[in-house]
């Protein structure tokens, strides 16, 4: 526990937080862009030299993963080693790349009385970000925070607190070396979950939006009981159709991928649907290809009547993130059913055709009402960094204010800002 935090009640304590946050945040709202961008190379700098810390508070998370019978799937999630810190750092620089949406204008126009309109980018203010396992998600959403010019707050899964807490600190080194205030990012230090309910209650007005990163019972939590507004991230319940004009050769790469690059992250597959016409020829070919890579199929009637070893699917399977070597497989009779198959279960995250046919993708990407809809490529580029946006916070599944992957834009609202030149209203 860190200083002092055992003397407070976890009530006192995040409200101390918010209150630091909010007076960060005036600061870092009108901060340089060059000065932002220092904070975060200094980070990088800073993530690589605590190294040696960062794997010492890991391995104490995974023992203790271990021995709580935590899958693997999220053993992989919460796992570090040298490249993946570096690639936490690699992230951080990465970020500095990009433009700083803070004052840029998205829209202007002249009045006829002279009048000049603006539309301007400004920070939201004080975020909250509430995630599990994953503990590159401190640096990410710190960063992206930083550099749209909101604090944030940040309260990562009990599972990788210790993980969390040593690129936490490597972040405020980072901070306090380029003249920030510490403050700009902060973590929750206990792993009492009542801290979740004051984050969700607002800390006392100085939260303005939280962004949830985990399972179902964590994002329904937040959004039955959040008092401010959510940037609902919810499971990834992805989807790939193979289609009737589908390459075959494409089709396995894309479902291979798709499924088994890394069975722990949102854009994982966890249902392939294949059309009727060509059940027979490509779904044994893609069904063996994913067996051989120790993948589990659930399929049903038909799916165990064309392959061999599918254990049968039972009406859960369809609304399943398996987050691990296990894929459901249904046969379709068309499109059309393909896409109600998705509208019923899907979550809103993520979905795929895989045809030659330009109509049918057209088709698929117009009426699939998801945040993030493919044609012919894997699901697991469903990512911020592979949109080019750099780092992402979270994927949005809702449909307000930010869709898909929340990146700098995502992270800023807006003002008008009016230029006269002395008019008054007749």
């Amino acid at each position: 526990m860190l200083d002092g935090v055992e003397a407070k009640s976890t009530e006192q304590l995040m409200a101390e937080i918010g209150r630091r946050a909010r007076a960060a945040g005036r600061i870092l709202a009108t901060a340089p862009a060059e000065q932002k961008d220092r904070a975060l190379r200094e980070m990088a700098a800073a993530v690589r030299a605590a190294t040696p810390e960062i794997l010492a508070g890991n391995r104490i998370d995974i023992e203790a993963m271990k021995a709580n019978g935590q899958t693997a799937a999220f053993l992989d999630r919460g796992t570090l080693d040298e490249t993946r810190i570096e690639a936490i750092a690699k992230a951080l620089e990465d970020i500095v790349a990009l433009d700083d949406p803070v004052g840029s204008v998205i829209a202007a126009w002249d009045r006829p009385n002279g009048l000049r309109i603006e539309r301007v980018r400004t920070p939201l203010g004080v975020i909250g970000v509430i995630y599990e396992s994953r503990p590159n998600v401190t640096a990410d959403a710190g960063a992206l925070c930083l550099k749209a010019g909101n604090a944030v707050v940040l309260r990562g899964g009990s599972d990788t607190l210790q993980s969390n807490r040593a690129i936490h600190a490597a972040l405020q080194k980072g901070l306090e070396v380029a003249g920030l205030p510490a403050d700009a990012i902060q973590i929750v230090p206990v792993a009492d979950r009542a801290a979740v309910g004051e984050m969700l209650r607002g800390l006392d007005g100085n939260l303005d939006v939280i962004v949830p990163r985990g399972g179902r019972s964590l994002v329904e939590r937040v959004q039955t009981e959040a008092r401010v507004p959510v940037f609902a991230h919810l499971e990834g319940l992805v989807h790939i159709f193979v289609d009737r004009a589908a390459d075959l050769e494409k089709a396995v790469d894309i479902v291979v991928n798709s499924k088994l690059r890394r069975t722990g992250i949102c854009g994982a597959l966890e249902t392939l649907l294949v059309h009727e016409d060509v059940a027979h020829s490509h779904l044994p070919v893609i069904v063996k290809a994913l067996q051989e890579r120790g993948c589990e199929i659930r399929g049903g009637a038909r799916v165990r009547d064309i392959c061999e070893n599918v254990v049968p699917a039972s009406e859960d399977d369809w609304s399943t993130e398996y987050l691990d070597k296990i894929l459901s497989v249904k046969v379709v009779p068309d499109l059309d059913a393909a896409m109600a198959h998705i509208a019923r279960y899907g979550s809103s995250h993520t979905d795929c055709i895989v045809t030659e046919d330009q109509r049918a993708a057209d088709h698929f990407q117009a009426e699939v009402d998801s945040a993030i809809v493919l044609h012919n490529a894997s699901t697991q580029f469903a990512d911020g960094g592979e949109f080019g946006l750099g780092a992402e916070i979270g994927i949005a599944t809702g449909r307000l204010h930010a869709r898909g992957p929340v990146a700098l834009e995502g992270l800023t609202t807006y003002k008008w800002q009016v230029l006269g030149s002395g008019q008054a209203r007749p």
